[in-house]
């Protein structure tokens, strides 16, 4: 995996701010940010890093790898996309996405983290999380879902968790999509009208955002508490979203050690003769054809 340049054994050194991590990229509306990406390039771009994703693939079936890709952020800041884009060209029974509901009663009752293991992955698996475990340090805390104490309580507990996790070999990788506030308003409204989007904005979306400055805070303390030398955080940018998800493939592409397999030829077998077949007079209910 990546070493990132200020992860510690421990933190133990203040407040972890954003502008700490390594390669942060300028900001939106800093003069130096770069212009939105034009869709044709987007799209030529994400063409060679499907090609990759694909390659590895192949290596994680041959060598058993287990990959963990865990998707954190704020509201909007376009988690699902940036998942859909890495899995969209990948098989299903490789990649693999967990999008836990809320727990049930009797999983209210286990031991938090409980609901999450059975989940990993097992040898030639790459698992990714839409939202995980550090539910428990963000939303859950801020909206008051849990106590103070068990979030607490979370916070110490999960290093640990993690470093059995990579001792166990999986190649764990955490990630947080960070988006702008006129950025995020903008998309919450864009979501008002829109029927092909309006499924995304739910009652707590509403909810969390006047909370910006409290979902901060416990993005720091999350940050100071979480991260470490075994399961660093990673930081994207993504209020240009074609940007971040490129961003992102790319960093995730370089932290596994992948190589791709050697190519093998494929030559398509001669069809069967159809030895007398023809197609029967059956009634058949064929579709509209609108289009």
């Amino acid at each position: 995996m990546g070493k990132h340049k200020h992860a510690k054994e421990h933190r133990g050194d203040g407040q972890v701010l954003l502008a700490e991590r390594d390669g942060a990229p300028p900001r939106p509306d800093q003069p130096d940010a770069k212009p939105r990406m034009k869709e044709k390039e987007y799209q030529r771009e994400l063409r060679g890093l499907h090609g990759e994703l694909v390659a590895l693939q192949e290596w994680v079936k041959d060598t058993g790898a287990k990959v963990c890709v865990l998707f954190e952020g704020r509201d909007t800041a376009g988690k699902g996309g940036t998942i859909k884009a890495i899995t969209e060209r990948v098989s299903p029974r490789v990649f693999r996405v967990v999008a836990l509901p809320a727990p049930s009663e009797r999983e209210r009752s286990q031991m938090f983290l409980q609901r999450y293991v059975p989940h990993l992955p097992g040898a030639g698996d790459v698992v990714i999380f839409d939202r995980s475990w550090y539910n428990r340090a963000g939303v859950e805390r801020v909206m008051g879902f849990c106590t103070e104490r068990q979030a607490q309580q979370f916070l110490q507990a999960a290093p640990e968790v993690e470093r059995a996790i990579v001792d166990s070999g999986v190649i764990l990788l955490k990630y947080w999509l960070e988006v702008s506030p006129e950025e995020q308003t903008r998309r919450l409204e864009s979501r008002i009208n829109d029927p092909r989007k309006v499924w995304k904005l739910s009652d707590l979306d509403l909810m969390s955002y006047s909370r910006w400055y409290d979902y901060s805070r416990a993005r720091d303390a999350m940050f100071e508490a979480t991260d470490t030398t075994w399961a660093p955080w990673f930081v994207a940018y993504t209020d240009d979203k074609k940007r971040g998800r490129l961003n992102i493939i790319s960093h995730l592409l370089a932290n596994v050690p992948y190589r791709p397999l050697p190519p093998h030829e494929v030559t398509l077998p001669k069809r069967q003769k159809p030895d007398g077949y023809t197609e029967p007079d059956l009634r058949v209910r064929h579709i509209p054809t609108p289009y």
